[in-house]
């Protein structure tokens, strides 16, 4: 694989034709690509080649993206296919969706209005148990892997992510897997991880997609680890008054230190989130939550254009995902 990514375009790779970059970040190029032995085009991902040296990340990453493949849901994005090519670079091709993705819609657009938030933060959480009921942790839930079809949402690029079996720091490039902004006190200190540490990176998302601020921002990344580690983010009431005062103690759980003291579920979660905004929600500290599924509700606040005016957005911090690079079906970073 060249080292130049632009280099492919025109270029056949593993049988498909290069149209186009779509995105890119640290350790993976996304293009736009033509299958044509189905005619359609996809979304195809190839690994940075130094990933492919490591036999065990390769083998994991196949062997992951392939059970991910399995996984029949609808806001998980289709894998048609994952291997290595004929040089032993690692690819993974994916739906191609012709659409925003949740960084780039809040950079756009400022907070997120409160129909919306609900729709999108609705569809993740089902994404994330899903994979959860599958021993699959993401470990890098962000913004730009929250894909945007109208108002159905795909979560993306699950070929890292770790089997709750798999051993803690299996291979150097164990580095690469997680975002600061957005990682979890267990995963920091590498611990054991489950689901729950999807959950506090979704309560980072929910917080920037709410206030279209980062729960934590630091001048660098160690500053940034340490806030994740030992501090507390401004309650979001205080940044978006119209928030009612009962959304910062579900913030606070699901964004607690401790795994054990998170919701059960990321459905758990948003459903106490949407019950705390709506004014029926109960004790957030108390046990597992009854009652149905999160239903995303359109109230007075829906639509695009509603809600609060857009906020400046932050400047980004220095680490691996700067500023909203991504395109369409991108989330590469």
């Amino acid at each position: 694989m060249p080292l130049n990514e632009r280099s492919l375009i025109g270029q056949e790779v593993a049988g498909y034709y290069i149209e186009d970059i779509v995105g890119k970040g640290g350790m993976a190029v996304v293009y736009l690509a033509l299958d044509p032995r189905l005619s359609r085009r996809v979304a195809l991902k190839i690994l940075n080649p130094v990933l492919s040296v490591d036999d065990r990340f390769r083998q994991r990453f196949i062997l992951e993206s392939r059970t991910v493949a399995s996984i029949e849901h609808p806001n998980i994005i289709p894998i048609y296919e994952a291997n290595a090519d004929a040089d032993g670079v690692l690819y993974i091709a994916m739906r191609y969706v012709d659409g925003l993705d949740l960084r780039r819609l809040i950079y756009d657009r400022g907070p997120l209005p409160i129909g919306q938030a609900n729709q999108i933060f609705a569809q993740v959480a089902a994404a994330l148990d899903a994979a959860h009921a599958h021993d699959l942790i993401h470990r890098d839930v962000k913004p730009a892997n929250i894909l945007l079809a109208g108002d159905h949402v795909y979560l993306t690029d699950f070929g890292i992510t770790k089997h709750r079996s798999s051993i803690s720091g299996l291979t150097q490039t164990d580095q690469f897997i997680g975002t600061p902004r957005y990682m979890s006190p267990e995963q920091i200190n590498k611990e054991h991880i489950d689901g729950r540490a999807d959950q506090y990176a979704l309560a980072c998302v929910v917080y920037e997609g709410l206030s279209a601020r980062l729960p934590f921002q630091r001048e660098n990344d160690i500053a940034l680890l340490w806030a994740h580690l030992a501090e507390q983010p401004t309650p979001l009431s205080q940044l978006r008054p119209d928030l009612p005062a009962q959304i910062d103690a579900v913030m606070m759980r699901a964004l607690a230190k401790a795994p054990e003291q998170r919701y059960a579920t990321c459905t758990e979660f948003v459903t106490a989130l949407r019950d705390a905004i709506s004014g029926h929600q109960p004790d957030p500290m108390s046990g597992p939550a009854d009652g149905p599924h999160l239903v995303p509700r359109q109230g007075p606040h829906s639509g695009p254009h509603s809600g609060p005016h857009p906020a400046p957005y932050p400047a980004p911090v220095p680490g691996p995902t700067t500023g909203p690079t991504a395109g369409p079906a991108t989330g590469p970073q």
